[in-house]
């Protein structure tokens, strides 16, 4: 598959550099790294984004995230391998990815699910990490990002 836009790194240097600051700021809350790690790699299999899920896979692995859990996660409902926090984030993950799937988005029983394992603060950390892994997904795929060019 041919890479397209080679250059909106540069062209859009201000809005890119606005992306990478998200990301920053990102990692500055109370939510674990990994769970973060693993809403970007589920978010990123269900967008398709070959190159975050290469990314975040490694990401993961890095961290001592066992294969059982990487290979897994996109059947993380009938797996034993996640914890209750790590369920319910991504569970609110898939809902907030699939906003057009259901008729009420995000049901009230997953933010409630969501709001019982994590607090105001760390909820916002979530609803963030899941809106720009959305939008990298998005460029990425777009400009059909494998790596040699592109964000993130």
């Amino acid at each position: 598959m041919q890479s397209r836009l080679s250059t909106i790194r540069t062209t859009t240097a201000d809005a890119y550099k606005a992306m990478l600051s998200l990301e920053a700021a990102l990692g500055r809350g109370g939510v674990p790294h990994v769970t973060l790690d693993l809403i970007r790699l589920r978010v990123s299999q269900i967008n398709g984004c070959s190159f975050c899920v290469d990314m975040h896979s490694a990401e993961l692995k890095k961290a001592g995230q066992s294969d059982r859990r990487l290979w897994s996660l996109a059947a993380w409902r009938e797996s034993t391998l996640y914890t209750a926090e790590e369920r319910a984030a991504l569970n609110l993950a898939e809902y907030a990815t699939r906003i057009a799937d259901t008729p009420d988005a995000v049901p009230d029983a997953v933010w409630n699910e969501a709001a019982a394992h994590y607090g105001e603060d760390d909820l916002a950390y979530l609803v963030m990490t899941i809106a720009a892994i959305n939008a990298w997904n998005r460029i990425n795929v777009t400009i059909r990002n494998t790596g040699t060019h592109g964000a993130h």
